[in-house]
């Protein structure tokens, strides 16, 4: 049996782990760009021989190439996988307006449930984003009405 402080440690290694291979996708990086990457930061050529500091710092300088993590409610939505083509202008609409509402994407999942009786906004179709779209839409201006009476 591994001891509990052990196990931790594996876990948080695991999971630092996890998200440098996560950034090397997010930012298609090829395998000898990765390596550089590695070997300039930590002097390794390969994560697996990378400590906790080592984990520490390439994430970090991953993050100031531009890698983003996905909030926990996007990936719980699946919203940080891509979208296809003719899906992507009404999620990103759809992501502006949840954003504009201080909602989170659970939130564009509960109208999806409402409204279609599918579980995920993301396995919607063009023509049912767009009305998801047009509903948060509608949502936003009657909020901004409200805040408008309010103010006179």
């Amino acid at each position: 049996m591994i001891p509990a402080r052990s196990r931790k440690a594996t876990d948080s290694r695991s999971k630092g782990l996890a998200k440098i291979h996560i950034a090397k996708k997010q930012l298609c990086l090829t395998d000898e760009a990765y390596q550089d990457i590695l070997f300039n930061i930590a002097g390794v050529r390969s994560s697996k021989y990378l400590d906790e500091k080592g984990i520490k710092d390439v994430l970090q300088y991953l993050r100031e190439c531009g890698f983003r993590p996905a909030h926990k409610s996007a990936k719980a939505s699946g919203m940080h996988l891509p979208s296809t083509p003719d899906r992507e202008p009404y999620l990103s609409k759809i992501g502006s307006l949840l954003t504009d509402l201080g909602k989170p994407w659970n939130y564009a999942d509960a109208i999806t449930r409402h409204a279609f009786g599918i579980d995920r906004v993301r396995w919607l179709k063009p023509e049912q984003l767009r009305k998801v779209m047009i509903m948060l839409l509608k949502n936003q201006r009657n909020l901004e009405k409200k805040e408008g009476n309010g103010n006179e």
